[in-house]
């Protein structure tokens, strides 16, 4: 029965994003649904950007092994990212008025530039959308008692998300998201609230978990510690900064107050509901801790899936999976269409110079289809965690694209060969040391960040740019470059 409601709110789902799909009528409708959404929609969507799996699933299975001490990158990096991008990296971005992250540096940079920042951005993504599939196949496995496989719910999941993905794009996205954060706010809130009365009330659960050092999240003074604790916060707060998903959803704002302002309280939104699953999970923890310790020998992701399951009546069992889906589902549709926007606009483009605008569009639309069969066999094949593979993916845009995007935006030396320096030195370093030194005591971005940094300074002094000073801002530098 349970299984039966989920596959009708799936359906529900795939009408809700098809019926928004009428809006869109070009590849700027389908890409940014015309730079036309209102404060709401774009907080809601700024606030999924990372409330999926890995928030449910991931980071409260983390807690409970590790207490907030394993949860710096998410959620405290994570928040702090759209809360920097509100209301430093919004305002300058939305007025340039492009595309994606990849028109930024084609104008700024040149097309070289381009080519390889936008191709490490689209490889950023991989164990980022793999993550939520992973969670649809988790979710599956659990809904069906073991029925379903976990690949097999993988590939249902990824197909529902595909299906309104691939016809909507942006407006889909919007729109579902939209309904789907009521549904998870409320659902996980019931459902916490309900797991709270069964473990003892809310301040037994903060007492035993302050009593067993969970609050603790500050390193020791121990300089190795420290290193790992920064590679954490900043491989998250930093690095996922020069990302598709957040920029797009800023740029569907309607003005530039709902694109600062959207963005800041979304992830001001984001850290604090963040501490929902945690409280849940670790009042699992007390009302049954032989199957907590049991799920956490065996997969820990399963722990809060499992518990709902057996523990709690089948109203709440319905609000919960429907909740957890809606989150995944949220997830996954936008960040599948990133990274296929920045291939089609800043990658085939480059090689396929004067599409017009429907081969664009058509040709985003065949990306996010072969884009999702990549990440499905990505999933399938990796033996990483949900939380992993979050963490994972932004280690590439901390160590090269960080750097030439914030030096670009707000230093008007910054030179294509500082860029090319930075790029250099910043990947270069990090495979290296990724590749040939994995027993490293600390983490090998943390190094790549530096170098390329330093690359762009002694770049940029060593050949500016011959491009004329403006003084109302950077805008109007990449303005002139782009028409020049």
């Amino acid at each position: 029965m349970l299984l039966a409601l989920v596959v009708v709110y799936l359906v529900f789902s795939i009408a809700i994003g098809l019926f928004a799909a009428r809006k869109v009528h070009s590849a700027s409708d389908y890409i940014t649904a015309g730079r036309s959404l209102p404060m709401p929609m774009v907080m809601a969507m700024v606030f999924a950007t990372w409330f999926g799996a890995e928030t449910v699933l991931g980071i409260s299975a983390t807690f409970l092994d590790e207490g907030f001490r394993g949860l710096i990158s998410d959620p405290l990096g994570a928040s702090v990212c759209l809360v920097l991008f509100g209301l430093v990296f919004a305002l300058p971005l939305y007025r340039l008025q492009l595309m994606t992250l990849g028109d930024f540096f084609h104008i700024r940079y040149n097309r070289k530039t381009e080519l390889v920042l936008s191709s490490c951005i689209v490889l950023s993504y991989l164990g980022w959308v793999s993550a939520q599939v992973t969670a649809l196949g988790l979710v599956f496995n659990v809904l069906s008692d073991g029925g379903v496989s976990v690949t097999q719910g993988m590939l249902i999941g990824s197909a529902v998300v595909l299906a309104y993905t691939l016809f909507g794009g942006m407006w889909s996205v919007a729109v579902t998201t939209c309904v789907q954060m009521v549904i998870i706010v409320i659902g996980l809130l019931l459902v916490t609230m309900n797991a709270s009365t069964m473990a003892g009330g809310m301040s037994e659960v903060i007492g035993r978990a302050a009593a067993q050092g969970k609050f603790d999240w500050l390193p020791s003074l121990d300089m190795i510690d420290m290193l790992g604790w920064l590679a954490a916060l900043f491989t998250m707060a930093l690095g996922s900064i020069p990302q598709q998903d957040v920029f797009q959803r800023v740029n569907t704002s309607k003005n530039e107050k709902v694109a600062v302002w959207a963005t800041t309280f979304g992830g001001l939104s984001y850290f604090f509901f963040a501490a929902v699953p945690l409280y849940l999970a670790y009042s699992a923890s007390l009302i049954d801790p032989a199957q907590t310790a049991q799920l956490m020998a065996e997969d820990s992701q399963l722990v809060l899936p499992t518990f709902v399951a057996t523990h709690m009546p089948f109203w709440l069992q319905a609000v919960f999976f429907g909740a957890l889906l809606s989150v995944i589902m949220s997830t996954a549709s936008s960040t599948l269409l990133a990274p296929s926007v920045t291939f089609t606009e800043n990658v085939l483009k480059n090689f396929r110079p004067g599409m017009t605008d429907d081969q664009l569009l058509r040709a985003t639309r065949l990306t996010v289809f072969g884009f999702t069969l990549l990440v499905v066999a990505n999933a399938t094949l990796s033996n990483a965690s949900i939380h992993a593979m979050v963490e994972n993916a932004y280690r590439i845009t901390l160590a090269g694209v960080f750097v030439p995007l914030t030096a670009g935006l707000f230093w008007r030396r910054a030179s294509n060969l500082g860029a090319a320096l930075s790029i250099s030195l910043g990947l270069g370093s990090w495979l290296i040391l990724e590749v040939f030194f994995a027993e490293l005591p600390f983490e090998p971005q943390l190094i790549g960040l530096a170098l390329s940094l330093l690359g762009m300074v002694v770049g940029s002094y060593a050949r500016p740019n011959p491009h004329v000073e403006h003084p109302h801002g950077i805008s109007e530098i990449v303005r002139a470059e782009a028409a020049r």
